[in-house]
Protein backbone atom coordinates (compact mmCIF):
# COMPACT_ATOMS: atom_id res chain seq x y z
CA UNK A 1 0.00 0.00 0.00
CA UNK A 2 1.54 3.28 -1.05
CA UNK A 3 1.19 5.97 1.59
CA UNK A 4 0.09 9.33 0.25
CA UNK A 5 2.60 11.06 2.51
CA UNK A 6 5.39 9.10 0.83
CA UNK A 7 4.27 10.23 -2.60
CA UNK A 8 4.38 13.94 -1.84
CA UNK A 9 5.62 15.34 -5.07
CA UNK A 10 8.66 17.31 -5.13
CA UNK A 11 11.17 16.06 -2.71
CA UNK A 12 11.87 19.71 -3.37
CA UNK A 13 15.20 19.19 -4.62
CA UNK A 14 17.36 22.48 -5.01
CA UNK A 15 20.96 22.57 -5.69
CA UNK A 16 23.57 25.13 -5.48
CA UNK A 17 24.19 28.15 -7.61
CA UNK A 18 26.73 29.15 -10.09
CA UNK A 19 29.36 31.78 -10.01
CA UNK A 20 31.30 33.97 -12.31
CA UNK A 21 32.36 37.29 -13.64
CA UNK A 22 34.51 38.78 -16.35
CA UNK A 23 38.14 37.77 -16.31
CA UNK A 24 40.55 40.63 -15.76
CA UNK A 25 42.50 39.54 -18.83
CA UNK A 26 40.31 38.05 -21.52
CA UNK A 27 42.14 38.95 -24.69
CA UNK A 28 38.90 40.47 -26.00
CA UNK A 29 39.37 43.39 -28.42
CA UNK A 30 39.29 46.86 -26.84
CA UNK A 31 38.70 45.33 -23.41
CA UNK A 32 35.24 44.16 -24.44
CA UNK A 33 35.03 41.69 -21.58
CA UNK A 34 31.62 40.34 -20.57
CA UNK A 35 30.40 39.04 -17.28
CA UNK A 36 30.21 35.24 -17.35
CA UNK A 37 26.81 33.65 -16.92
CA UNK A 38 26.34 31.90 -13.56
CA UNK A 39 24.15 28.78 -13.52
CA UNK A 40 22.61 27.01 -10.56
CA UNK A 41 21.90 23.34 -11.26
CA UNK A 42 19.54 21.49 -8.91
CA UNK A 43 19.53 17.71 -9.06
CA UNK A 44 16.90 15.05 -8.49
CA UNK A 45 16.56 13.20 -5.21
CA UNK A 46 12.95 12.89 -4.00
CA UNK A 47 12.67 14.01 -0.35
CA UNK A 48 16.38 14.76 -0.21
CA UNK A 49 15.65 17.56 -2.64
CA UNK A 50 14.39 19.66 0.26
CA UNK A 51 18.08 20.26 0.94
CA UNK A 52 18.13 22.55 -2.10
CA UNK A 53 16.12 25.09 -0.14
CA UNK A 54 18.78 25.19 2.55
CA UNK A 55 21.54 25.66 0.00
CA UNK A 56 19.64 28.55 -1.55
CA UNK A 57 19.22 30.07 1.88
CA UNK A 58 23.00 30.06 2.37
CA UNK A 59 23.54 31.63 -1.05
CA UNK A 60 20.99 34.32 -0.32
CA UNK A 61 22.76 35.15 2.93
CA UNK A 62 25.98 35.62 0.92
CA UNK A 63 24.04 37.58 -1.73
CA UNK A 64 25.06 35.20 -4.51
CA UNK A 65 22.48 35.14 -7.29
CA UNK A 66 22.42 32.89 -10.37
CA UNK A 67 21.74 34.11 -13.90
CA UNK A 68 20.20 30.76 -14.87
CA UNK A 69 18.54 27.91 -12.97
CA UNK A 70 18.31 24.36 -14.35
CA UNK A 71 16.43 21.66 -12.46
CA UNK A 72 15.68 17.97 -12.76
CA UNK A 73 12.75 16.30 -10.97
CA UNK A 74 12.64 17.64 -7.39
CA UNK A 75 15.27 20.15 -8.47
CA UNK A 76 12.90 21.45 -11.14
CA UNK A 77 10.22 22.03 -8.52
CA UNK A 78 12.49 24.03 -6.21
CA UNK A 79 14.19 25.68 -9.17
CA UNK A 80 10.90 26.96 -10.56
CA UNK A 81 10.06 28.72 -7.31
CA UNK A 82 13.57 30.16 -7.04
CA UNK A 83 13.43 31.40 -10.65
CA UNK A 84 10.07 33.02 -9.93
CA UNK A 85 11.63 35.09 -7.16
CA UNK A 86 10.52 33.17 -4.06
CA UNK A 87 12.99 33.46 -1.20
CA UNK A 88 14.35 30.45 0.64
CA UNK A 89 12.22 31.39 3.65
CA UNK A 90 9.10 31.46 1.49
CA UNK A 91 9.96 28.12 -0.09
CA UNK A 92 10.60 26.58 3.32
CA UNK A 93 7.24 27.80 4.56
CA UNK A 94 5.48 26.32 1.52
CA UNK A 95 7.37 23.03 1.87
CA UNK A 96 6.45 22.62 5.54
CA UNK A 97 2.78 23.55 5.27
CA UNK A 98 1.77 21.91 1.96
CA UNK A 99 -0.52 18.93 2.51
CA UNK A 100 -0.62 15.77 0.40
CA UNK A 101 -4.19 16.38 -0.68
CA UNK A 102 -3.12 19.63 -2.35
CA UNK A 103 -0.72 17.94 -4.76
CA UNK A 104 -1.86 14.33 -5.07
CA UNK A 105 -4.80 13.47 -7.30
CA UNK A 106 -5.04 9.71 -7.37
CA UNK A 107 -6.37 8.24 -10.62
CA UNK A 108 -8.45 5.13 -10.13
CA UNK A 109 -8.20 2.38 -12.70
CA UNK A 110 -5.36 3.81 -14.76
CA UNK A 111 -2.71 1.37 -15.97
CA UNK A 112 -0.20 4.19 -16.56
CA UNK A 113 0.20 5.45 -13.02
CA UNK A 114 -1.45 6.19 -9.69
CA UNK A 115 -1.26 10.00 -9.65
CA UNK A 116 -2.57 12.22 -12.43
CA UNK A 117 -0.52 15.35 -11.73
CA UNK A 118 -3.15 17.99 -12.51
CA UNK A 119 -3.28 19.19 -8.89
CA UNK A 120 0.47 19.73 -8.74
CA UNK A 121 0.39 21.62 -12.03
CA UNK A 122 -2.46 23.89 -10.91
CA UNK A 123 -0.81 24.59 -7.55
CA UNK A 124 2.45 25.67 -9.21
CA UNK A 125 0.78 27.75 -11.92
CA UNK A 126 -1.28 29.51 -9.26
CA UNK A 127 1.89 30.29 -7.29
CA UNK A 128 3.44 31.66 -10.49
CA UNK A 129 0.33 33.84 -11.01
CA UNK A 130 -0.07 32.44 -14.48
CA UNK A 131 3.36 33.54 -15.71
CA UNK A 132 4.95 31.19 -18.25
CA UNK A 133 8.57 30.07 -17.97
CA UNK A 134 9.79 32.77 -20.36
CA UNK A 135 8.42 35.51 -18.08
CA UNK A 136 10.12 34.40 -14.87
CA UNK A 137 12.64 36.89 -13.43
CA UNK A 138 15.48 34.36 -13.70
CA UNK A 139 15.79 32.16 -16.81
CA UNK A 140 14.74 28.61 -16.00
CA UNK A 141 15.04 25.21 -17.70
CA UNK A 142 13.31 22.01 -16.54
CA UNK A 143 14.64 18.64 -17.68
CA UNK A 144 12.38 15.68 -18.50
CA UNK A 145 12.64 12.32 -20.29
CA UNK A 146 10.69 11.36 -23.40
CA UNK A 147 9.11 8.04 -22.51
CA UNK A 148 8.93 6.64 -26.02
CA UNK A 149 12.54 7.28 -27.03
CA UNK A 150 14.40 7.88 -23.77
CA UNK A 151 15.66 11.22 -25.07
CA UNK A 152 16.37 14.16 -22.79
CA UNK A 153 13.86 16.99 -23.25
CA UNK A 154 14.38 20.56 -22.06
CA UNK A 155 11.36 22.71 -21.21
CA UNK A 156 12.01 26.44 -21.56
CA UNK A 157 8.65 27.93 -22.47
CA UNK A 158 5.00 27.64 -21.53
CA UNK A 159 3.35 26.52 -18.30
CA UNK A 160 5.72 26.31 -15.34
CA UNK A 161 3.39 23.85 -13.66
CA UNK A 162 3.35 21.53 -16.66
CA UNK A 163 7.15 21.65 -16.96
CA UNK A 164 7.63 20.73 -13.29
CA UNK A 165 4.95 18.07 -13.51
CA UNK A 166 6.72 16.49 -16.49
CA UNK A 167 10.16 16.70 -14.88
CA UNK A 168 9.00 15.00 -11.66
CA UNK A 169 6.65 12.33 -13.04
CA UNK A 170 8.11 9.13 -11.61
CA UNK A 171 7.20 6.29 -14.02
CA UNK A 172 4.69 3.86 -12.56
CA UNK A 173 3.70 6.35 -9.87
CA UNK A 174 2.67 9.37 -11.94
CA UNK A 175 0.87 9.26 -15.23
CA UNK A 176 3.23 10.67 -17.90
CA UNK A 177 2.73 14.35 -18.68
CA UNK A 178 1.67 15.17 -22.23
CA UNK A 179 3.72 18.02 -23.71
CA UNK A 180 3.90 18.85 -27.43
CA UNK A 181 2.63 15.38 -28.40
CA UNK A 182 5.26 13.71 -26.20
CA UNK A 183 4.76 11.61 -23.08
CA UNK A 184 7.29 12.97 -20.60
CA UNK A 185 8.49 11.44 -17.33
CA UNK A 186 11.05 12.13 -14.60
CA UNK A 187 14.16 13.99 -15.75
CA UNK A 188 16.28 12.05 -13.27
CA UNK A 189 16.11 9.03 -15.56
CA UNK A 190 18.52 10.60 -18.05
CA UNK A 191 19.97 13.66 -16.32
CA UNK A 192 19.84 13.65 -12.50
CA UNK A 193 22.25 16.61 -12.25
CA UNK A 194 21.80 18.48 -15.57
CA UNK A 195 25.12 20.31 -15.82
CA UNK A 196 25.40 19.72 -19.57
CA UNK A 197 22.04 21.39 -20.14
CA UNK A 198 23.28 24.45 -18.24
CA UNK A 199 26.43 24.56 -20.39
CA UNK A 200 24.40 24.29 -23.57
CA UNK A 201 22.21 27.14 -22.33
CA UNK A 202 25.29 29.36 -22.24
CA UNK A 203 26.50 28.99 -18.65
CA UNK A 204 30.15 29.88 -18.18
CA UNK A 205 30.38 28.82 -14.54
CA UNK A 206 28.19 26.09 -13.05
CA UNK A 207 27.52 25.31 -9.40
CA UNK A 208 25.61 22.07 -8.96
CA UNK A 209 23.79 20.67 -5.94
CA UNK A 210 23.89 16.87 -5.90
CA UNK A 211 21.61 15.20 -3.32
CA UNK A 212 21.99 11.68 -4.67
CA UNK A 213 23.62 8.88 -2.69
CA UNK A 214 23.98 5.13 -2.54
CA UNK A 215 20.78 3.22 -1.65
CA UNK A 216 20.25 3.24 2.11
CA UNK A 217 17.44 0.73 2.60
CA UNK A 218 18.52 -2.87 1.98
CA UNK A 219 14.94 -4.10 2.24
CA UNK A 220 12.53 -1.51 0.79
CA UNK A 221 9.10 -2.30 2.19
CA UNK A 222 6.60 -0.77 -0.22
CA UNK A 223 6.18 -0.16 -3.93
CA UNK A 224 7.23 3.47 -3.68
CA UNK A 225 10.33 2.55 -1.67
CA UNK A 226 11.27 -0.06 -4.28
CA UNK A 227 10.78 2.41 -7.13
CA UNK A 228 12.92 5.04 -5.42
CA UNK A 229 15.66 2.56 -4.55
CA UNK A 230 15.74 1.49 -8.19
CA UNK A 231 16.11 5.15 -9.19
CA UNK A 232 18.98 5.61 -6.77
CA UNK A 233 20.82 2.56 -8.07
CA UNK A 234 20.32 3.61 -11.69
CA UNK A 235 21.13 7.31 -11.37
CA UNK A 236 24.05 7.25 -8.95
CA UNK A 237 26.77 6.82 -11.58
CA UNK A 238 25.01 9.27 -13.92
CA UNK A 239 24.80 11.91 -11.21
CA UNK A 240 28.48 11.51 -10.35
CA UNK A 241 29.55 11.81 -13.97
CA UNK A 242 27.39 14.86 -14.59
CA UNK A 243 28.34 16.72 -11.43
CA UNK A 244 32.04 16.30 -12.21
CA UNK A 245 31.48 18.65 -15.16
CA UNK A 246 30.44 21.47 -12.82
CA UNK A 247 32.82 24.10 -11.50
CA UNK A 248 31.61 23.66 -7.93
CA UNK A 249 29.56 20.79 -6.52
CA UNK A 250 27.67 21.02 -3.23
CA UNK A 251 26.73 17.68 -1.72
CA UNK A 252 24.64 18.04 1.46
CA UNK A 253 25.15 15.16 3.89
CA UNK A 254 21.74 13.59 3.36
CA UNK A 255 22.71 9.95 2.78
CA UNK A 256 21.75 8.78 6.28
CA UNK A 257 18.07 9.67 5.70
CA UNK A 258 16.03 7.69 3.13
CA UNK A 259 14.95 9.62 0.05
CA UNK A 260 11.38 8.50 0.79
CA UNK A 261 11.28 10.15 4.22
CA UNK A 262 9.23 13.26 3.48
CA UNK A 263 8.64 13.77 7.20
CA UNK A 264 12.28 14.86 7.46
CA UNK A 265 11.79 17.99 5.35
CA UNK A 266 13.03 20.38 8.02
CA UNK A 267 16.12 18.24 8.62
CA UNK A 268 16.93 18.11 4.91
CA UNK A 269 16.60 21.89 4.64
CA UNK A 270 18.97 22.40 7.56
CA UNK A 271 21.51 19.95 6.11
CA UNK A 272 21.39 21.89 2.85
CA UNK A 273 21.92 25.15 4.71
CA UNK A 274 24.96 23.75 6.51
CA UNK A 275 26.48 22.50 3.25
CA UNK A 276 25.72 25.74 1.44
CA UNK A 277 27.36 27.88 4.13
CA UNK A 278 30.43 25.64 4.02
CA UNK A 279 30.81 26.27 0.29
CA UNK A 280 30.16 30.02 0.29
CA UNK A 281 33.88 30.86 0.72
CA UNK A 282 34.72 28.53 -2.18
CA UNK A 283 32.16 30.25 -4.38
CA UNK A 284 33.39 33.70 -3.36
CA UNK A 285 36.95 32.70 -4.17
CA UNK A 286 35.88 31.52 -7.61
CA UNK A 287 34.00 34.76 -8.15
CA UNK A 288 37.12 36.71 -7.30
CA UNK A 289 39.12 34.64 -9.78
CA UNK A 290 36.70 35.68 -12.49
CA UNK A 291 36.88 39.30 -11.41
CA UNK A 292 33.32 39.33 -10.15
CA UNK A 293 32.75 39.88 -6.46
CA UNK A 294 29.54 39.06 -4.65
CA UNK A 295 28.05 41.98 -2.70
CA UNK A 296 28.79 42.06 0.98
CA UNK A 297 26.19 40.19 3.08
CA UNK A 298 23.34 42.34 4.34
CA UNK A 299 23.56 43.42 7.94
CA UNK A 300 20.57 42.76 10.15
CA UNK A 301 18.91 45.94 11.30
CA UNK A 302 18.34 46.63 14.99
Amino acid sequence: MIRRRDLLVGGLSLSAIAVAGARAKTGSPAGAARLPKIALVLGSGAARGFAHIGVIKALEEARIKPDLIVGSSAGALVGAFAAAGFTAAQMEEIALRTRDVEVLDFQEGSKRGLVLGDSLQRLIDAAMRGRPIEQLPTPFVAVATQLRTGDLVTLRRGSVGLAVRASSSIPGVFIPARVNDMDLVDGGLVSPVPVRVAREAGADVVIAVDVSSAPLDANPAGIFEQVMQSFEIMSRALAKAESEQADIVIRPEVARIPSTNFAARATFIELGHVAGRRFVPVIQERLAQWGRNAPAPRRKSG
